[in-house]
């Protein structure tokens, strides 16, 4: 039996956008398997850091945290190379950082398909798709140098599917606002899925191997009750993901677990895709 099949000790891990609420807890989840981990985030706040990290990890220099735009491929480039400077080639890159909107969004940016804004779609698919194309490229170049990597791009159910916009149907009867969920969301991540599939088979020879992780939604407890309300009654399972629970899947991927998976899309949704 091989006890070590989840293993990533001293492996070298990038999680982009790595101190969110699930980038965080990959983060973690890394750090506290023994890899060495690079957070790659567009603003890097000590107080955050100090708040989040453990300083046991901050000390055995196992973490750093680099300023990057991942929509910037200059800023991708300068972090990689301290990162080899450092530790050396990445095994591990977790393409974790997005944004979407939520229901507390403003008018001009939730309201119905055809008048969303341009600028705005533009965005959020240059932060969700060009962004993670450009990790990818920057970093899955040099680990195939290396003939060797994992990569995880963070996708979602509503890139797989259309969203339920029933959900948010009661903004409209409590404000008089509409709130439909916005198109630009579900476009980046939909284009996620074949840029794996396509990095998958370019780099299959050169043991990179590319896979898709798609959660549903994250219990925050910022969110109104109601909307919790329409969301769960939409999951099987009957309530939304813990932060942390997608890290299994994660290390699975991460790991010599998954070696003869690539190209694929590990769905953790709580049965939400099953109806």
């Amino acid at each position: 039996m091989n006890d070590n099949l989840f293993d990533v000790t001293d492996r070298i891990a990038i999680v982009t956008g790595g101190l969110g609420q699930i980038g965080l807890e990959f983060t973690l989840a890394l750090l506290e398997r023994g890899a060495k981990v690079a957070v790659f985030n567009r603003t890097i706040r000590q107080h955050i850091i100090d708040e989040r990290i453990p300083e046991m990890y901050r000390s055995n220099e196992h973490f750093a945290a680099f300023e990057v735009d991942i929509t910037k491929k200059t800023t991708i480039e300068a972090a990689l190379e301290k990162i080899q400077e450092r530790w050396g080639v990445p095994h591990i890159l977790v393409n974790n950082a997005g944004v979407d909107t939520q229901p507390s969004a403003p008018p001009e940016v939730s309201g119905p398909f055809e008048q969303f804004p341009e600028d705005v779609f533009r965005e959020v698919v240059n932060v969700n798709l060009t962004g993670t194309f450009l990790c990818s490229q920057v970093v899955g170049a040099a680990m195939a140098k290396a003939e060797r990597g994992s990569i995880i791009n963070i996708g979602s159910i509503y890139g797989m599917l259309s969203p339920v916009q029933d959900i948010y149907a009661y903004k409209e009867r409590d404000t008089g606002i509409p709130f439909v969920k916005p198109v630009a969301y579900s476009a980046s991540k939909s284009g996620i899925y074949n840029l794996t599939r396509y990095m998958a088979t370019y780099w299959g020879r050169k043991g990179v191997r590319v896979n898709t992780l798609s959660p549903s939604g994250v219990f925050r407890d910022t969110q109104d009750a109601e909307f919790q309300r329409n969301y769960c009654a939409r999951i099987p399972i009957g309530r939304m993901a813990a932060a942390d629970e997608y890290n299994g899947a994660m290390l699975f991927l991460a790991s010599d677990a998954s070696t003869y998976m690539t190209g694929s899309n590990l769905v953790i949704d709580g049965g939400w895709s099953a109806w």
